[in-house]
């Protein structure tokens, strides 16, 4: 059975909501799913999966955007793991009134291929939480990785 690990930061529960909705389109085409927040995981737990997910909102002090604090520790082993083989998306919510809008998700995309994992689908970016277009986005994304893991 496929394993997907899905790690999210989620300060207002956006992202967090976008998690469950990866977490149920993995699950419903008969994949193994944990999920977990990102202050409660450790990088080692992508060894076990198949799939690593990162979920995450940008956080913007002043007009810069950046990994959020409680992030930080992860994103910085993710720079050293070594996922060789593991398929990887990132999805991450942010907001259009800071001028790096969802730089997280370009900083987590490059964070997984510096460890070597393979980009399965395209990256979604939410303006705040996710509107029924955004939901649509993340279910073709789960499905793009779903596809490009048979």
């Amino acid at each position: 059975m496929t394993k997907v690990k899905i790690v999210y930061a989620s300060m207002t529960g956006n992202d967090e909501d976008m998690a469950d909705i990866l977490s149920e389109d993995f699950e419903e085409a008969g994949m193994d799913v944990d999920m977990s927040e990102i202050s409660q995981t450790d990088v080692a737990d992508y060894q076990d999966a198949d799939i690593c997910i990162m979920v995450s909102y940008t956080y913007s002090d002043g007009l810069e955007g950046n990994i959020p604090d409680e992030g930080l520790d992860f994103y910085h082993d993710l720079l050293e793991a070594d996922l060789t083989g593991k398929l990887y998306g990132v999805c991450g919510s942010g907001d259009r009134f800071y001028q790096d809008f969802c730089i997280a998700v370009e900083n987590f995309e490059q964070a997984f291929e510096q460890a070597h994992a393979q980009k399965a689908a395209m990256s979604v970016k939410v303006e705040l939480a996710p509107d029924n277009d955004d939901i649509a986005n993340l279910d073709h994304f789960a499905q793009t990785i779903i596809q490009n893991c048979q």
